[in-house]
């Protein structure tokens, strides 16, 4: 079996769990020990930065020659290798965005009907799903610039 192939399934193993607490339990005891610790995101950086790591120069080599253009990109994700790494990218910076909208939930004791439908969204498109957690968990005291600086 690949590394690659390896990285995959752990990182999507490792990361079930944390969505599952966040969205289902948010505010037991075990999601807040769990997901409450940087910690958790280890097991998906860990699996991100081995399959990166092999690729950064050609990587860097392509994105900093030229302007990205749609053909490059498309060429850049034209093997499996790349694709694989795109995913756990994704998967990582999804439960960082997901878990930091999950902080922001919980300080504010907001709802299951509300905390839910916020995390699933971060789950599965995450930028659209940090807009509306951002929106939900917006306090009058709050703007845009001090919740991306803080």
């Amino acid at each position: 079996m690949e590394l690659i192939t390896i990285l995959f399934w752990i990182s999507s193993v490792c990361v079930m769990p944390l969505w599952l607490m966040m969205i289902l339990i948010p505010n037991s005891k075990i999601t807040k020990t769990i997901v409450g610790s940087n910690y958790c995101l280890f097991p998906m950086l860990i699996c991100y930065s081995i399959a990166v790591i092999p690729s950064i120069p050609n990587l860097l080599m392509t994105l900093a020659t030229q302007m990205p253009t749609p053909e490059i990109v498309k060429d850049l994700f034209s093997d499996d290798y790349t694709i694989m790494l795109g995913w756990l990218h994704y998967l990582a910076l999804d439960t960082l965005a997901g878990r930091w909208i999950w902080t922001r939930l919980i300080s504010q004791n907001k709802p299951i009907y509300q905390s839910a439908p916020t995390l699933i969204m971060c789950m599965m498109v995450a930028p659209l799903g940090v807009i509306v957690g951002i929106i939900t968990t917006l306090n009058r005291n709050e703007n845009f610039k001090s919740i991306l600086i803080d």
